[in-house]
């Protein structure tokens, strides 16, 4: 079996759970933040959106500056909940067909993050799939899933029943 027949279920599964989730997100609550220091919910589910957008970034290239996006390195505040769907939709289709594209030899060829003159990892791309996109996901998931708890939104189930779903 080919890595990418291993991986893509799992990628269809997490960024299925993860679209529920974004599906809740109220747009009034947009600019809501649970501390001063945090995202707010908007940048924080557009956040979300954007991470499977690092599929291409992955096999496109061997190393990223992240430096290089300047601005647009920080999550902006999105315009609607409509928004963050179309880009997360838009995102995880192009980063399936990314991922199906592959041959396992390319699975394995290092990539590299850099922040300006700073290497911040250094792994095979099936790792950076793991680590770096799947597991960043799912983390930020976790932290969407409390701010939508906070502002009394039910809570899909995610890997098993939620206190608002079966």
């Amino acid at each position: 079996m080919a890595l990418k027949d291993a991986f893509l279920p799992e990628y269809d599964h997490e960024m299925g759970t993860t679209r529920r989730l974004l599906e809740r997100v109220p747009q009034a609550d947009l600019a809501w933040k649970p501390h001063d220091k945090s995202f707010s919910l908007g940048q924080l589910a557009g956040h979300i959106a954007n991470i499977p957008r690092w599929v291409e970034a992955t096999f496109d290239v061997t190393e990223f500056d992240v430096a290089s996006l300047g601005d647009d390195a920080r999550p902006k505040q999105p315009v609607s909940v409509a928004a963050i769907l179309e880009t997360f939709d838009g995102n995880v289709k192009k980063g399936r067909q990314k991922i199906d594209a592959q041959i396992d030899a390319a699975m394995f060829v290092q990539w590299t993050l850099m922040q300006g003159d700073q290497e911040v990892l250094t792994m095979p791309r099936v790792a950076v799939l793991r680590s770096f996109i799947m597991n960043h996901l799912i983390h930020h998931r976790g932290q969407l899933s409390v701010y939508l708890r906070l502002r009394n939104v039910p809570v899909p189930a995610i890997y098993g029943p939620s206190a608002d779903e079966g």
